[in-house]
């Protein structure tokens, strides 16, 4: 073996070390995220099932247009200062300064704006009275955009534990807020001034729990690097969640506040599972690979390699299971007023998928610091959607409106996302092998699935239960080694009293 061979195995020994090292400390914040998650969309989902039964689909419609209105300016206040803050290479204390004032400065100029047009925004979704509604719930901005550098802080120190407790508290608020609000009959303005409050308390305790001075202060070199890292990168953001809230704007449009109270029903359900593991991992994907790309290409890569085939093999299952059983889902979890979600619901399910790769690859992008990147990425994928949700909502509804969505993700979206990790120098080879299995295994449990269900007929819940547990288990029998089900099945053995080791 060569010098030059012995170099090449040195250099991957600390690629792989370094991915180990930055592994466990994600592996924490994920813990922490995923348990916070946990916890939130459990107590999301119970207030959800409260809240379907106290408004009604017009109110849910409304709150689609605000809801829409607030998810796109919330990734854009601080014009990418939160990604800025996690990937900074210097010190933390000489840059917050500068980067607080840039944020708030920002999310004040976003807020008057948004105040302004708020009406012109509604009428253009379909839904005049949505304005007062828009404008409270938009104002969540100005909350967060005093705490952005110290929400930052925290996830490049993978200090999610803090970060939870906080979001939780706010969580409590809410629901108490939201359902108060709501038995006395104030509609969609029950989750406007929820998530009002519960910004403010989240806001607070972050502030406090972050430790980091406040301390106001201009300097023109750190704000001209965060604002050429940070201008690309929201704007990457605010295409994003252009792409998921476009829906909702060009619904209501077409058809009315009651179309789109349905379609957000299938839109949340959809994003149980992104916003259970999807949020939980993009609090530790951008700090993690920040951290990686620091090191060299190698180290990213083999994160990158390591981290995609887990990611799908985890939430295909749950994908095919929500799309297959979308009616006895809708039925079970909902009263029947709310069926025509059902058929939005089947293919916003698969979108699901695609959502989460994109998302995925965007944070690598961010990660590595190739904010430019995001951007192009989620404006291609955006020229796109638009006709395509638009034809397919007068086509078909809002089933064609999920339709078209999905098309242009999975034909547009995906292909983006592929060339802009690759021109970024991200190896994708060897990602394509390790998804084969989990693919051939949604394809057959999706089959198993559909199957049992037309033969069972014993009610929703049974519906799910049995058909659900079927083609869960054939997915797992496909996608997990042997070797790895015998040792499960070996330590379950050993929790039985009596049986001999």
């Amino acid at each position: 073996m060569d010098r030059n061979q012995d170099t090449e195995l040195v250099e991957e020994g600390e690629a792989a070390e370094h991915v180990g090292v930055i592994g466990r400390k994600a592996s924490r914040g994920l813990r922490w995220s995923l348990l916070g998650n946990m916890v939130l969309r459990g107590g999301s989902f119970v207030m959800g099932l409260i809240l379907v039964r106290l408004i009604d689909p017009d109110d849910f419609g409304i709150y689609a247009v605000a809801l829409a209105a607030t998810q796109f300016v919330m990734t854009i206040k601080d014009i990418g200062i939160i990604a800025a803050t996690v990937q900074w290479r210097g010190k933390l204390e000489d840059m917050a300064p500068t980067a607080t004032v840039l944020s708030f400065f920002s999310a004040v100029l976003l807020y008057g704006l948004f105040y302004v047009g708020a009406p012109m925004f509604s009428e253009l979704a379909g839904s005049s009275h949505a304005t007062p509604v828009v404008r409270i719930l938009t104002a969540v901005i100005l909350v967060e955009a005093v705490t952005a550098v110290r929400a930052a802080a925290l996830l490049r120190r993978f200090e999610q534990d803090k970060l939870t407790k906080a979001i939780l508290s706010g969580f409590v608020v809410n629901a108490a807020v939201a359902i108060t609000l709501a038995v006395n009959g104030a509609g969609a303005y029950s989750f406007a001034w929820g998530q009002l409050s519960a910004a403010v308390v989240t806001g607070v305790i972050i502030f406090v729990s972050a430790n980091v001075p406040l301390k106001l202060g201009y300097d023109r070199a750190i704000g001209a690097q965060l604002l050429r890292f940070g201008l690309p990168s929201a704007a990457g953001t605010g295409l994003e969640a252009l792409l998921l809230n476009v829906g909702f704007v060009i619904v209501g449009a077409v058809h009315g506040e009651e179309a789109n109270g349905y379609y957000l029903l299938a839109f949340n359900v959809s994003s149980w599972v992104p916003g259970l593991i999807g949020t939980a991992i993009r609090y530790v994907s951008i700090p993690s690979f920040s951290r990686l790309a620091e090191n060299d290409a190698d180290s990213l890569s083999l994160g990158v390699q390591r981290s995609v085939p887990l990611l799908v093999s985890a939430i295909l299952p749950i994908s095919v299971v929500m799309a297959a059983l979308a009616h006895p889902l809708i039925a079970f979890l909902y009263e029947p007023r709310w069926d025509q979600a059902a058929g939005v619901l089947r293919f916003l399910g698969v979108l699901m998928i695609v959502r989460m790769v994109t998302m995925f690859a965007f944070d690598i992008l961010t990660g590595q610091g190739a904010a430019k990147a995001t951007m192009w990425m989620n404006l291609g994928t955006g020229i796109a959607l638009v006709p395509a949700v638009y034809a397919g909502t007068q086509l078909d509804g809002i089933r064609g409106a999920a339709i078209g969505h999905l098309t242009a993700a999975t034909l547009v979206g995906l292909p983006l996302a592929a060339l802009a990790l690759r021109r970024a120098g991200v190896r994708l080879g060897p990602i394509f092998p390790a998804l084969v299995r989990p693919l051939v295994g949604g394809v057959v449990s999706c089959a198993v699935t559909v199957l049992v269900s037309y033969l069972v007929d014993h009610g929703p819940l049974v519906e799910l239960i049995v058909a659900g547990g079927a083609g869960i288990l054939i997915y797992v029998l496909i996608v997990v080694p042997g070797a790895v089900l015998k040792d499960l099945g070996g330590k379950v053995g050993d929790l039985i009293p009596g049986r001999s080791r």
